[in-house]
């Protein structure tokens, strides 16, 4: 990284200038290379920073203090950074931006450089005021069959909505409006502020008339002046294929109605994920936890598995063995705005009964020492790594 350069050179000014001699070098130098006279220009934004910074130091009487001592190399005393500008007054050791910049010294450049951005300097006026209604959160219970599928629904809903006697805008008739006498109708009011860069003019909304430029002269009797009223309605939207539990839609414009007009606020459609009694969802994939009778595990066979659109035959393997998966590929569900789908994995268990009858007793006993039942080490240790993996899956989340 490239050496500071010393704050007084960038500021052009002697070791020995005062207050006023910083302050008006530091003007000269923000106008030469602000933004607004140099659109684009990465060089000059730099030059425009490091000039904020070194008066953000040569300004403050403990920081210039303690710089003219030990220069850059501040330390913990207050402000040795480690990024290109860092470190200083209320600026982060990473560097800073120019929205840092305005909100450090707003008193210097005034209401009009406030925020994101600086196109307020050169002129104009903020942007019209538009009234909007409040948001309305509600909560959608879905089945997997919806997830798969995707579904329409259609609910009624009490919400705001304008009052037709006055067309939404609290006057009676909809005409009972007057100048706003504060804004004189532009629904904003205006200010000057002496800066060391001269007169800086910044806008604010109107707080007489909310930014409308009209006040109500006479309120409407339906809805005393409010605008609105509560009433039910039926709103009805479509839930795509594949959301996911807690995931928020948002339907614009189906919120409340604003007092006195304007724009209605949004629906917003949260997600809830109802519990199928046969499969569980891990992600795109659908689980489903087959019990196997010993028999079938061990001769092979045919099992019957639940799927969302109804019923699997799988095809059982002689010999397989707890733990073992076996994978439908595309029976999961499907990705939100994708053709991909997951697929059912079916775990498979094997049952070992509880109670025997002295006939199965007999039966299992005769079974005991045949050399294809007893477990061998080898057998034994491929089982207990297929165990282990799928625990290992299990603890990681996967």
């Amino acid at each position: 990284m490239a050496d500071k350069r010393d704050y007084y050179e960038v500021l052009g000014v002697a070791k020995n200038a005062t207050a006023d001699e910083i302050k008006k070098a530091y003007r000269k130098k923000a106008i030469q290379y602000h933004p607004d006279r140099n659109p684009g220009d990465k060089d000059a934004e730099e030059k425009f920073k490091e000039a904020a910074e070194a008066y953000d130091v040569l300004s403050d009487a403990d920081k210039r203090a303690r710089y003219d001592q030990f220069g850059h190399s501040m330390g913990p005393q207050g402000f040795g950074g480690g990024g290109s500008y860092g470190g200083f007054g209320g600026f982060g050791a990473g560097g800073f931006s120019m929205e840092d910049i305005f909100a450090q010294f707003g008193d210097i450049f005034g209401g009009r450089f406030g925020g994101g951005g600086f196109s307020g300097a050169t002129g104009g006026r903020p942007r019209q005021h538009v009234n909007k209604g409040t948001d309305l959160r509600i909560t959608v219970k879905v089945t997997l069959k919806d997830i798969m599928n995707g579904v329409d629904k259609k609910l009624k809903i009490p919400k705001l909505v304008a009052d037709p006697a006055c067309k939404g805008t609290g006057a009676k008739d909809g005409t009972a409006f007057g100048t706003c006498p504060r804004c004189h109708g532009s629904g904003y009011i205006s200010t000057v502020q002496q800066t060391i860069m001269g007169p800086m003019e910044s806008h604010s909304v109107c707080p007489e008339c909310n930014g409308e430029g009209k006040i109500i002269t006479e309120q409407c009797p339906h809805c005393h002046g409010e605008g609105v009223e509560k009433k039910e309605e039926i709103v009805s939207f479509h839930i795509p294929a594949g959301v996911e539990n807690d995931m928020v839609l948002t339907i614009r414009g189906q919120g409340n109605a604003p007092r006195h007009g304007g724009v209605n606020g949004d629906l917003l459609i949260v997600i809830q994920e109802e519990k199928d009694a046969d499969l569980i969802r891990e992600g795109n994939d659908l689980i489903y936890n087959l019990m196997l009778d010993f028999p079938t595990a061990a001769l092979g066979g045919n099992a019957e598995v639940p799927t969302i659109e109804g019923k699997a035959r799988l095809k059982i393997a002689a010999g397989t063995q707890p733990g073992k998966v076996l994978r439908l590929r595309g029976k999961g569900l499907p990705k939100m705005n994708s053709n991909a789908k997951g697929d059912l994995l079916v775990n498979v268990m094997v049952y070992v009964p509880e109670q025997l009858s002295d006939a199965e007793k007999a039966a299992i006993e005769s079974l005991k020492d045949a050399p294809n039942v007893v477990p061998t080490q080898s057998t034994s240790q491929r089982i207990f790594s297929r165990l282990r993996h799928i625990f290992n899956k299990e603890n990681r989340g996967e």
